[in-house]
């Protein structure tokens, strides 16, 4: 197995801010806009980037985190005690610009998983897909409004996202499975 960084703690920072930049201007501000990260790593992604919304329109912007766990389709039957982490959003998000972040988008499962569960919470006038890496390999319809980085793999490869919080270290790297 190789694995190889593809995005470093620069990269990622610039990430952040740039897509900070594209979500303020394509919604001309951020008075609408509430994030929502899916847990475990697109949570802490959102909260960066509700900081980063903040420096540029010096406006607090309401954040909260999901766990789809009970909404995946890929898990049903293989687990017999999922980990349930915890979904926390503590504000309304009828009638709001909803921007749904993730670290990396692959299938699209995870992002139909999350569209279910906040189904279930309210309905915002309209939800965008932000993620930090965009890798390809789509098994659903889904596209995301803002990417940080195309990085096309193949089948035999993953992505694999570390974030401070979670691992200690801001980056991403290439792995390649049939690599020695």
């Amino acid at each position: 197995m190789n694995r190889m960084q593809v995005i470093d703690e620069d990269g990622i920072r610039r990430s952040v801010m740039r897509l900070a930049h594209e979500v303020v201007e394509k919604f001309r501000g951020a008075e609408r806009i509430v994030l929502v990260g899916i847990r475990k790593r697109g949570d802490h992604l959102a909260a960066r980037l509700a900081r980063a919304i903040e420096e540029i329109e010096g406006k607090k912007i309401d954040v909260g985190f999901l766990d789809i766990t009970l909404y995946r389709d890929d898990l049903r039957g293989r687990l017999d005690h999922p980990e349930l982490k915890s979904t926390e959003i503590l504000f309304n998000i009828d009638g709001k610009i909803l921007i749904l972040v993730d670290d990396v988008l692959y299938t699209g499962r995870t992002i139909r998983a999350a569209l279910d569960a906040l189904a279930d919470i309210g309905r915002p006038s309209s939800i965008q897909l932000l993620v930090l890496i965009d890798r390809g390999h789509r098994e659903l319809p889904i596209k995301a409004d803002f990417v940080g980085k195309n990085l096309p793999t193949s089948s035999t490869q993953q992505i694999e996202v570390h974030l401070k919080e979670v691992d200690g270290e801001d980056a991403a790297y290439l792995i390649d499975l049939e690599g020695s």
